[in-house]
């Protein structure tokens, strides 16, 4: 019979004292760098009136996301590389992939959104003010949100519907849907397909406004006169392209194909990337390569 554990391990990245103390700090310093990073652009673009705009507004959600979608994962893992404590309790493990799911799914619908605004503002400038409208843009926040929390009460009710028997282990640091399901000791089929089905029309969705959206930039900035002009523009979209290609691709493998519960061992490496590396990069990446917001920065500190 199967018997409802009280609680789960998470083995992932078991390795020798030394590499636990490693990915400790390695993770530590990271999120550090996260927080700050992107409390440092929500208090310059808030202080900023000449940053009030949809842009900026959209980019200091995705700071706050990106507090919240780090803070899910790296404070727990640090504790477990650290103290070497990897048991979470049932219900702990619930809410993480309840709240990791909600703000990884948020995400992917905001780089689906910003997209969108860029190709608005570039494609089409004097309708810009028009059609990215105040009432748009908090709609767009709203919409995103409620589409993360669409998917992640189907993923957690169909994962934690399954039985699980001891001793419970986890083959990752946290837990993630598809260690949580490989984990489970009865039949998978469903929810893995529901989990293909609902993760991939939503990574394949939201990749397709992003990648459709830069397609018509880059033609837009191919046909400007201005050689310097292009040289800029292109220099922000391939930053941008770069962060969107990680958090697309490791989600791709993860999520959106056949059998992506089958190799946990993989996704332990492949997981830090959209889990810790692109939160802490996001920051640096669409902002700090930005003039308006280096020269805001610039004037708070003179203040």
């Amino acid at each position: 019979n199967h018997t409802r554990i009280s609680e789960f391990i998470l083995v992932g990245f078991k390795s020798h004292p030394g590499s636990q103390l490693l990915l400790s700090v390695l993770f530590s310093t990271m999120y550090i760098v996260t927080v700050v990073g992107n409390v440092c652009m929500i208090l310059v673009i808030r202080m900023d009136s000449n940053l009030h705009t949809p842009m900026y507004f959209f980019l200091e959600n995705l700071s706050t996301l990106d507090i919240c979608y780090s803070s899910v994962i790296t404070p727990r893992a640090t504790l477990a590389f650290s103290l070497g404590r990897r048991n979470i309790s049932y219900n702990g493990c619930a809410s993480q992939m309840f709240f990791f799911s909600l703000f990884g799914t948020t995400e992917a619908f905001f780089l689906a959104v910003m997209a969108y605004d860029r190709f608005t503002a570039i494609c089409n400038p004097l309708l810009y003010q028009v059609i990215m409208s105040k009432r748009l843009c908090v709609l767009m926040v709203m919409g995103s949100y409620l589409s993360g929390c669409i998917n992640c009460t189907i993923q957690t009710g169909f994962t934690f519907s399954l039985s699980f028997c001891g001793p419970g282990e986890i083959n990752h640091f946290f837990c993630d849907v598809a260690a949580v399901i490989h984990a489970s000791c009865s039949d998978t089929l469903i929810s893995e397909l529901v989990m293909l089905a609902v993760c991939g029309s939503i990574i394949v969705g939201t990749a397709l406004v992003v990648f459709i959206s830069y397609g018509y930039i880059i033609i837009m900035i191919v046909q400007t006169p201005s050689a310097e002009s292009r040289h800029k523009a292109f220099a922000t979209c391939s930053s941008h392209m770069m962060t969107i290609c990680l958090f697309f691709g490791t989600a791709f493998f993860m999520y959106a194909q056949p059998g992506a519960t089958s190799s946990p061992n993989k996704s332990n490496t492949i997981s830090i990337f959209y889990t810790v590396v692109i939160p802490m990069l996001n920051p640096f990446i669409y902002t700090l390569r930005n003039k308006e917001v280096k020269g805001s920065l610039k004037k708070q500190l003179k203040r």
